[in-house]
């Protein structure tokens, strides 16, 4: 990345993501970020060996959940000679565009903004990159996140970077499918400066393990449903 030396790290839960997770590591890893760290959350595939032939940093995380897997990846950078200045958070499905991790820090490098979230809704999506289910329950949860909040987000998207001073102060706990609501409602709670960009997303590679399966859709839904309460 351009300009000063800046120590932004990329974080990727991973679950039997083999197909897909050296691309992402790749292509991360091109545009110039410190370190991806891949946090295998109990994969039965080469997930982690593949991560690692990539370059990235592997972690193992045995309680499955995407909270889990992305606390244990902060844990990690938080224990760094050098902390990170900036943290992203991808998936390991190929299906965020990682060229665009540029456009997503820029607001926060130029002193704008504390958090970003790459909008898949506001972005170009390729068909059948969001599931109905997905729109649905996103358009939701969104609105309820205005009504409740007073802060107008179009997308939990997964893609999204913020300070990691920020990221600590949240004190995230989640361990599974309300992560990302509950760190947007945490962050509007802290009053940080929270502003989006238009995220293009792909089909991703693999079948999904939330939005591929109703039971992964109701489950997700219900606990996304229940944070967004929980703080009210």
């Amino acid at each position: 990345m351009a300009g000063k030396e800046i120590y932004i790290d990329v974080i990727v839960p991973a679950l039997n993501e083999q197909e897909a997770i050296g691309l992402v590591v790749e292509d991360a890893l091109a545009q110039g970020v410190r370190s991806v760290v891949v946090v295998d959350n109990n994969s039965t595939d080469a997930t982690a060996q593949v991560a690692a032939d990539a370059g990235a940093v592997v972690l193992r995380e045995s309680v499955r959940g995407y909270g889990a897997a992305c606390l244990a990846g902060i844990a990690y950078l938080s224990r760094m000679e050098v902390p990170s200045e900036v943290v992203v958070f991808m998936d390991g499905d190929h299906a965020d565009d990682a060229s665009q991790l540029d456009e997503l820090v820029a607001p926060i490098l130029s002193g704008q903004a504390d958090m970003v979230i790459g909008s898949r809704v506001s972005g170009k999506r390729e068909v059948g990159s969001l599931m109905p289910q997905q729109v649905f329950g996103n358009a939701l949860a969104t609105w309820l996140l205005k009504v409740l909040y007073g802060q107008r987000f179009t997308d939990l998207g997964p893609f999204r970077a913020i300070r990691m001073e920020s990221l600590l102060m949240l004190g995230m706990k989640d361990l599974n499918y309300g992560w990302t609501v509950e760190m947007q409602i945490k962050a509007v709670k802290a009053h940080l400066r929270c502003t989006e960009i238009p995220a293009n997303y792909r089909k991703r590679i693999g079948v999904s393990k939330v939005s591929g399966t109703w039971q992964g859709s109701i489950l997700a839904g219900y606990k996304i449903l229940k944070t967004l309460f929980k703080y009210a």
